[in-house]
């Protein structure tokens, strides 16, 4: 019986169009956070100090700009919204696109979803944490957690797993950009320009985060917590290499292009 309400509540919210909007709307969120670490990505390129071209410092250039507290607290509504929307398809599949119902993936298509709505509540939480002006760096609490880990052989291991499920992640957004397979979750006929957007995003972040994931695994390795820093250290890293300012500014190009293509994921978006 319970289960039975349970699905029913879940249904109810997937129809309900006001929570679609807003649950869209964490997709135009997303995309100002992806233009804004591109920016600072840039910015290091160019010989900038003291930035973080994660999503941390995303958002603290946006809480220290006029009313950033109010955009910060709508972003962690939008944020919030979405990762009850994943919810409601990890329980109910994509209720709105029949195709996908009784498809053999679709065990896969729900598990994706939750893995979406712990990313998206997360993301939540840390925009609420700098709305209230307690925010911290990602790559300090990366950091810090690894070290807590690294105190015994079984935490090594774990944290060398994550790191590998964290290549197979970016490993997946590359090839889901470049077979272009993203255009299935989009509705109609997509435009040149949406296409190409999607590729180099979806590609330029996949291999961001395969950094990411090698990152954590050359860590843990070493026994090393200060390199498990995420984003903004793989993106420190690449700097680092020979030719690294072309390059780092290539990898803030195709993480603009995937903000940019999120605009078009909030409004095309089969939901």
């Amino acid at each position: 019986m319970s289960e039975r309400v349970s699905s029913t509540t879940a249904t109810q919210m997937a129809q309900n169009g006001v929570f679609e909007r807003c649950a869209r709307g964490g997709y135009v969120v997303s995309g100002l956070l992806h233009l804004t670490i591109g920016y600072l990505a840039i910015r290091i390129a160019l010989g900038s100090r003291g930035e973080t071209a994660d999503q941390s410092g995303a958002l603290a250039a946006l809480a220290a700009k006029p009313g950033g507290a109010v955009a910060l607290w709508a972003a962690a509504a939008a944020f919030l919204v979405m990762g009850l929307w994943r919810l409601v398809e990890t329980a109910l599949g994509r209720s709105t696109d029949p195709k996908s119902q009784g498809a053999p993936s679709e065990a896969l298509d729900r598990g994706k979803a939750f893995a979406l709505a712990v990313v998206y509540f997360g993301l939540a939480y840390s925009a609420f944490g700098f709305a209230r002006g307690a925010g911290r760096s990602s790559g300090e609490q990366n950091s810090g957690l690894s070290s807590r880990l690294m105190h015994t052989g079984a935490g090594t291991v774990a944290l060398i797993a994550g790191g590998a499920i964290i290549v197979a992640v970016g490993g997946y957004h590359i090839y889901k950009g470049a077979s272009r397979s993203f255009l299935d979750d989009l509705k109609g006929k997509s435009s040149k320009l949406v296409r190409r957007l999607g590729t180099v995003g979806y590609i330029a972040k996949g291999l961001v985060i395969v950094g990411v994931g090698v990152l954590v695994v050359a860590a843990a390795s070493r026994s090393e917590p200060n390199k498990a820093t995420g984003v903004d250290g793989a993106l420190k890293t690449l700097g680092a290499q020979p030719y690294g300012a072309a390059l780092l500014i290539a990898a803030a190009l195709g993480i603009i292009s995937y903000g940019l293509y999120s605009f078009a994921m909030a409004r095309y978006t089969k939901m």
